[in-house]
């Protein structure tokens, strides 16, 4: 029996909220709970595909990266043989943490409390004193480090899995991953990571950054009026109710919105004319290319906490539209706290000055004092904030929009239960669906606050 915290009605709570978000309706206390954080790491973090890097970021053998899943601080390496391996950031002697620093290029990691040493394959090589204090015998391959039970990568994006018995990626990222084709298949070279990835630490709780990007178009007019007043968006703000708002299964969602009526947009979010030569060719397909060539605006979360945004933007009022692509992860640190890592990639094939432009424009509007990150981080805070205590917690969020009033999207061409506007909540009852889906406790011998 397990007893976490001290409130026994927490499952309860739980139940109720898997009921009332199928209405369009969400237990505010349920946003930033600190006995529910505790619970995230075991039932949502370890049984989802989480991601954790670009395969451009570990480019040559030995190269490696530090990265997290849930409370686990893992390492990403490229081993000798050119194989992307990720094992458990502890040493098997004492759990001590291997690496200090956030990236490198070793063969080996060597503990710096004792001393022991393993190669960036995982295998423990050196034991100081070995003959003396464990013996000659000493079958030291039982003692290699843990590797993630799961790594599968997609179009380079590595994802792993602490769950066995999970899915593979690909049927866990299900009708995603034809949304993904969107940006990672676009030319021949494929995606690079430029730079390190941006990290800041929001007072906020991570599935709010989720949420936002899962489906919510509808802050555009409110949160960023002020970019469509200095002309870093188009004129009007409601450009983002253009279609369309795309459900899928398992708590995934995006929105691949158009260019609004009577607004002349340049296609294919205005990427040189070099890198679209051919670019059915490069899908496989002509569906991929005809929705890409009036969109200007992707967003999505892969669920938990994954995030994607392809927009064509301004990077300032005096600046022709530029596209930039950035992916993000909304890592838990405790229930009212995250931390966003934020990376920004591009077309390994482009020519430099566009690589040096999207850039710029990524840091200006979506880094991490991007004038539209600010935006948004301040009101996530403010939504943590605003459902804390007795009487807020008590309320219930309104999540019905489009619910019963929106129908299915007759001429959206990709996979999808897709929405005739850009203004709704379904992805965000789905996403939330699916997290409560998870946390819910099956096993009835088991208490839980």
């Amino acid at each position: 029996m397990s007893v976490v915290g001290g409130d026994r009605n927490i499952q309860r709570l739980i139940s109720s909220g898997r009921q009332s978000v199928e209405k369009g309706q969400l237990p505010a206390r349920l946003v930033a709970n600190a006995e529910i954080h505790e619970l995230e790491a075991e039932r949502v973090f370890g049984r989802s595909w989480v991601f954790l890097a670009h395969e451009s970021e570990v480019p040559e053998a030995g190269d490696y990266v530090v990265r997290y899943m849930g409370d686990d601080s893992v390492i990403v390496v490229r081993d000798e043989s050119g194989s992307v391996r990720a094992v458990a950031n502890s040493c098997r002697h004492r759990g001590t943490l291997l690496c200090r620093t956030e990236a490198g290029n070793t063969s080996h990691f060597r503990c710096p409390y004792h001393g022991w040493t393993y190669k960036n394959t995982g295998d423990l090589t050196g034991v100081p004193a070995q003959e003396e204090v464990y013996g000659a015998s000493m079958d030291k391959a039982q003692w290699n480090l843990t590797p993630v039970p799961r790594l599968e990568s997609y179009n380079g994006l590595v994802f792993g899995c602490l769950d066995d018995a999970a899915p593979t990626l690909v049927e866990y990222l299900g009708d995603m991953a034809w949304y993904l084709d969107l940006f990672t298949k676009r030319s021949a070279g494929g995606l690079e990571v430029r730079g390190e990835p941006q990290r800041w630490v929001i007072d906020a709780n991570w599935k709010l950054g989720a949420d936002n990007f899962v489906g919510d178009a509808y802050h555009t007019l409110m949160t960023h009026r002020s970019m469509a007043e200095l002309g870093l968006v188009p004129p009007d703000p409601k450009f983002a109710s253009a279609p369309a708002h795309i459900s899928l299964s398992g708590g995934h969602g995006l929105g691949v919105l158009g260019v609004p009526p009577g607004y002349e947009m340049p296609p294919f979010m205005n990427y040189p004319e070099e890198m679209i030569e051919g670019l059915a060719a490069g899908y496989g397909n002509q569906t991929h290319a005809d929705v890409l060539e009036r969109t200007i605006f992707i967003h999505g979360t892969v669920f938990p906490n994954l995030s994607f945004l392809n927009v064509m933007i301004s990077k300032d009022h005096m600046s022709v539209p530029v596209p930039m692509l950035t992916m993000r992860l909304w890592r838990p640190l405790s229930h009212d706290t995250m931390e966003v890592w934020s990376w920004f990639l591009i077309e390994r094939d482009a020519p430099e000055e566009f690589k040096d432009l999207s850039y710029e424009t990524y840091v200006r509007t979506f880094g991490v004092s991007g004038v539209f990150e600010q935006d948004d981080a301040e009101t996530w805070r403010s939504i943590t904030k605003g459902t804390q205590g007795l009487l807020a917690g008590s309320q219930k969020l309104n999540f019905e929009m489009g619910l019963g009033v929106l129908g299915r999207d007759p001429d959206w061409k990709g996979p999808g239960r897709a929405l005739s506007s850009g203004y709704a909540e379904q992805n965000q009852r789905e996403f939330w669906g699916r997290w409560l889906e998870l946390l819910e406790d099956v096993d009835e011998d088991r208490v839980v606050s």
